[in-house]
């Protein structure tokens, strides 16, 4: 869900990395065992890059018992590579990312794999209030705040292998009162585990010292093929009977729309270029989906809401979250200007993102489920990604 423009997003780069502007210094990769539970190096540790500043960043490698791995690097607890199965049982990896540290620490306009906080999607031009106290947040898509403006995407994450019998690691990471114009000192810890069954699991943790707004997600792009070509060849299911329509800023208008008879409509599997290009108002605000999707099942618990599929691979994605909603954006603003990792482009659509959370600019639609977190309460949430064949 990344849908600024062109301009914008050079913009927002440049004023917010101007410092970072200099060449990294790739590392020469140092690796540790941190853990070995299952008679292989589950989860070790390398250095990674080192930022213009001097900061350095390091990469953490899990791998599961079946040889499924995944990279996250510590700047924006960002995963920058993610392999599963296909029908053939060859591992490839299956989500975007810069072949270049650079590209991640300069900007990093489209959210490539990171996660995303204080509040992930818009904020109407960066206001809400909380006890009829104004905030005025960073301003970074057109008039509206977004991901919260240089937000923990482009944060500096503290890692720590944190296993239970399964590769894992814990990300923590404080945000200061005021910081981005957010209330209150809040503590937050992300857990990536990969199980033995091949799914990713999310857990996301946050807790404040004054009354604040949380809405945390992950912002992974997702291509099931492996060639990192196009997305519209994959079928995508939303267990999702409403989605909110938006404003030309692409902020929900307030409405619940039924999904029913129009492109929307992804309760079956179906292939996500059937209708992308339909004579539809919301898809011509979007330029494609870049839309929330509210589940039919309302309840709290860790539940089954979606899946994509890739025929030609034959791999399978389940997604199950507790969240009330998906932001499903297909890929629209990537233009060809990244390389991408099998030497070729990252074009328009060649990537998806499925980020589970509450409904955008939720602090000021008093009918939306409420993002608010208070002192004494926690944060938890949980998502899960699991990958399989058919």
């Amino acid at each position: 869900m990344n849908t600024i423009k062109k301009s914008i997003l050079f913009l927002f780069a440049a004023a917010s990395f101007t410092a970072c502007k200099k060449e990294v210094k790739i590392e020469k990769t140092s690796t540790t065992v941190i853990k070995d539970n299952m008679a292989t190096d589950a989860v070790t540790k390398s250095d990674y890059a080192t930022m213009a500043d001097g900061t350095k960043i390091e990469k953490y490698t899990l791998k599961n018992k079946n040889g499924m791995t995944m990279e996250v690097i510590t700047f924006g607890g960002i995963i920058t590579s993610l392999t599963a199965p296909d029908k053939d049982g060859k591992y490839q990896d299956i989500v975007l990312g810069y072949t270049k540290a650079d590209d991640y620490f300069n900007g990093n306009p489209y959210f490539f794999g990171a996660i995303i906080g204080r509040y992930g999607n818009r904020i109407a031009k960066g206001k809400f209030s909380l006890d009829g106290k104004p905030y005025q947040l960073t301003v970074n898509d057109g008039p509206n705040s977004l991901h919260g403006g240089k937000g923990f995407d482009k944060r500096v994450w503290t890692a720590d292998a944190a296993t239970d019998g399964m590769p894992s690691i814990r990300l923590s990471y404080t945000s200061k009162d005021g910081e981005e114009g957010y209330p209150g000192n809040l503590t937050t810890a992300v857990i990536y585990t990969l199980t033995d069954d091949n799914a990713l699991e999310i857990t996301y943790d946050a807790e404040t010292d004054k009354k604040t707004i949380v809405n945390l997600t992950q912002h992974s792009y997702f291509n099931l093929s492996g060639d990192f070509k196009t997305i519209l060849d994959h079928e995508l299911e939303l267990k999702a009977d409403k989605m909110l329509p938006v404003d030309a800023t692409l902020i929900p208008t307030g409405e619940l729309k039924a999904v029913a008879g129009t492109p929307f409509d992804f309760t079956t599997l179906k292939q996500i270029g059937k209708d992308i290009n339909a004579a539809d108002d919301q898809l011509k605000k979007g330029q494609g989906y870049d839309h929330c999707w509210v589940f039919t099942d309302a309840s709290k618990e860790l539940r089954e809401v979606g899946a994509l599929y890739h025929k030609a691979s034959g791999r399978y994605m389940q997604v199950f979250t507790d969240q009330p909603s998906i932001q499903f954006y297909s890929g629209n603003f990537l233009d060809g200007t990244k390389a991408s990792k099998n030497g070729g482009k990252y074009e328009k659509r060649s990537g998806l993102c499925l980020e589970t959370q509450h409904y955008p600019d939720s602090p000021n639609e008093p009918k939306f489920p409420t993002t608010t977190l208070n002192p004494g309460e926690k944060y938890h949430t949980k998502t899960v990604y699991k990958f399989s064949v058919k």
